[in-house]
C-alpha cells in the first residue's frame, strides 16, 4: 500500500508538472520555453536515484528538511514530471494544426482553444504512453527503499536481513511488482485497441 500510496501521488503532482513543462516546450514564449526545456533536459539526464539522494541529503543543507516521503514523492514527482512534459509536447504536436487554425477562426482565444480542442485530442493520443509512465514509476519506486522509506522492496530486504534467505523474500517482491504491473500492461493495450492510439516514446 505504501508502494501504491507514493506511485499514485507521484504521478498526480507529475502530470501537473508535466503538462506544464509540455505546455512549455510548443511555446512561443522564449523564456517559458527555455525553462521548460532546460528542466526536462537536466532531469531526463541524470538518474533518478542521485535526484532522490539530492532532494533527500541535499536539500538540507540549504534548510529544507524534509521526511523521507515527502522526499521521495517530491522526487519521483520532479522525475516523472519531465517524462511527461515530452509525453504532452509529443501529443500536442501530433494533433493536426488545421484544428487550431479551425479553432481560432470560430473566434477562440488560444488558450480556449488549447483547452477545449487540442488538448483532449492530445490525451486522447497519448494515454497509453501515460499508462505506461505509471508502471515505469511504480517500479522505480523501488529506489526509494535508500532513503529508508519502507516500501515494497525495503520490506523485503528488512526480512533478508531476518532471516539471511535472499531468495524467497525477493522473488515475493517481484511477485508483488507483477501483481500490481501486469494489470496495468493490459489496461495499456485495451487502451490502444479502444482508442486506436499508439505509443509515445
Amino acid at each position: 500500500m505504501v508502494t501504491l500510496k507514493l506511485t499514485v501521488l507521484s504521478i498526480l503532482f507529475g502530470l501537473v508538472i508535466g503538462s506544464i513543462a509540455g505546455l512549455g516546450k510548443v511555446s512561443k514564449n522564449k523564456l517559458f520555453f527555455g525553462i521548460s526545456t532546460t528542466y526536462v533536459e537536466i532531469i531526463r539526464g541524470t538518474p533518478l536515484l542521485v535526484q532522490i539522494l539530492i532532494v533527500y541529503f541535499g536539500l538540507p543543507a540549504i534548510g529544507i528538511n524534509l521526511q523521507p516521503e515527502p522526499a521521495g514523492i517530491i522526487a519521483l514527482s520532479v522525475c516523472s514530471g519531465a517524462y511527461i512534459a515530452e509525453i504532452v509536447r509529443v501529443g500536442i504536436e501530433s494533433v493536426p494544426k488545421g484544428l487550431m487554425e479551425a479553432a481560432r477562426s470560430l473566434g477562440m482565444s488560444y488558450l480556449q482553444s488549447m483547452r477545449y480542442v487540442i488538448l483532449p485530442q492530445a490525451f486522447r493520443n497519448v494515454l497509453p504512453a501515460l499508462c505506461n509512465e505509471f508502471i515505469a514509476l511504480l517500479k522505480d519506486s523501488s529506489l526509494l527503499s535508500v532513503i529508508s522509506i519502507v516500501e515494497l522492496t525495503r520490506v523485503g530486504r528488512q526480512i533478508v536481513n531476518t532471516t539471511f534467505n535472499a531468495w524467497t523474500p525477493f522473488l515475493g517482491v517481484a511477485l508483488f511488482y507483477l501483481m500490481m504491473t501486469i494489470p496495468l500492461s493490459r489496461l495499456v493495450s485495451y487502451s490502444q485497441r479502444k482508442l486506436g492510439t499508439y505509443e509515445v516514446t
